[in-house]
């Protein structure tokens, strides 16, 4: 059986040596885990569009910008669905000031599903290798300027 392919972003925000992160709100955190803001790619959407639109639905945070393409990479969902996913991985920036942490309930969520609530934190860049999924897959190139 062909596995599906879908193309999805993943996004890096960081301002001042800071990663911002969220969890789920109403679901545990061993079910979903620390993420960052991430999702599919529209029609006729560049990737990079796709990053901003993805990072302002799920955090809020106004005037944000792509910094740098990171990389590729492919993520294999084997057992959880039958699916490759093409990840895109951008770092973003923004000078608009956040600080603390918000909830911010998901605009847009895929397959018109129940928007989610996110808990969105800052944490030290230092610190991102507690992201789940595959998600701190290009977190090394930030570290490594």
């Amino acid at each position: 059986m062909r596995k599906a392919r879908t193309d999805k972003v993943v996004c890096y925000i960081v301002v001042n040596g800071q990663l911002l992160v969220f969890t789920h709100f109403d679901r545990p955190l061993a079910e979903v885990g620390v993420q960052v803001p991430a999702g599919t790619i529209k029609v006729g959407e560049s990737p990079e569009a796709a990053a901003v639109r993805e990072a302002w639905e799920e955090t809020g945070v106004e005037g944000l910008r792509v910094v740098r393409k990171l990389g590729e990479s492919d993520y294999d969902m084997t057992p959880y669905r039958h699916e490759v996913i093409h990840r895109y991985f951008f770092e973003l920036t923004s000078d608009t000031p956040t600080t603390g942490n918000w909830l911010r309930q998901e605009l847009d969520p895929d397959g018109g599903s129940e928007a989610p609530t996110f808990r969105c934190y800052w944490i030290p860049l230092t610190q991102a290798h507690v992201l789940s999924g595959g998600l701190s897959n290009m977190i090394g190139a930030l570290i490594d300027e």
